[in-house]
């Protein structure tokens, strides 16, 4: 029982360890961006060593990764809330593109997914971690197609080509000098796009 217990409370210590050393992590990314945050100052922020941080991490990139993965993870909530307030699974997929749009408009969120990841990680590894939000969009087009709401296809391509043209939109609002106005443009142009691929 108390080797059960140790073991348990060892679990604990090293999952508070690695989740102070993702929020002090992501705090710094979010604030300094990826090149200008080192891991002394991570170990800092999180009052643990910079030994304690190569204990859980590799390095820089890994944590980073961390970072990225739990933003993924944090963004999908709202998208599926949007989704589900809609009955129409071609307007509940339009509401999941415009939420999408509309939480980039976070600069915390923009700075560590849209402008510092691809140089961070890397194209590939930045859409293997992203493949649960492209996962979301294809059940989506699947569901448009199953009500007959859009014409039947496989999911996979369309979606490929729709997160694409979202991700782009997004990099191109998070580097605009008015935000706000580019996002506007963005979402009158996916609606626009989306409606294109509607069936009367």
């Amino acid at each position: 029982m108390a080797t059960k217990v140790a073991r348990r409370t060892q679990a604990e210590r090293t999952e508070a360890t690695t989740a102070a050393l993702v929020d002090a992590a992501r705090e710094l990314f979010a604030r300094d961006g990826y090149d200008a945050t080192s891991l002394d100052a991570v170990a800092a922020r999180a009052k643990v060593t910079k030994g304690a941080v190569y204990h859980h991490f590799d390095g820089k990139r890994q944590l980073f990764e961390a970072v990225f993965t739990r933003e993924v993870e944090q963004l999908a909530t709202p998208l599926v809330e949007a989704y589900a307030r809609k009955k129409d699974p071609l307007e509940a997929f339009k509401a999941g593109c415009r939420a999408f749009l509309d939480e980039c408009l976070d600069p915390e969120l923009q700075r560590i997914v849209l402008l510092d990841a691809l140089t961070a990680i890397g194209w590939e590894q930045v859409r293997r971690l992203e493949g649960p939000l492209l996962d979301m969009m294809q059940l989506g087009i699947a569901r448009a197609a199953e009500a007959g709401r859009i014409a039947p296809r496989p999911p996979a391509p369309l979606a490929h080509f729709l997160y694409g043209a979202l991700c782009e939109t997004a990099m191109i609002v998070a580097r605009a000098d008015d935000q706000k106005a580019a996002h506007r443009q963005a979402v009158s142009e996916i609606n626009r796009i989306l409606d294109g691929l509607a069936i009367d």
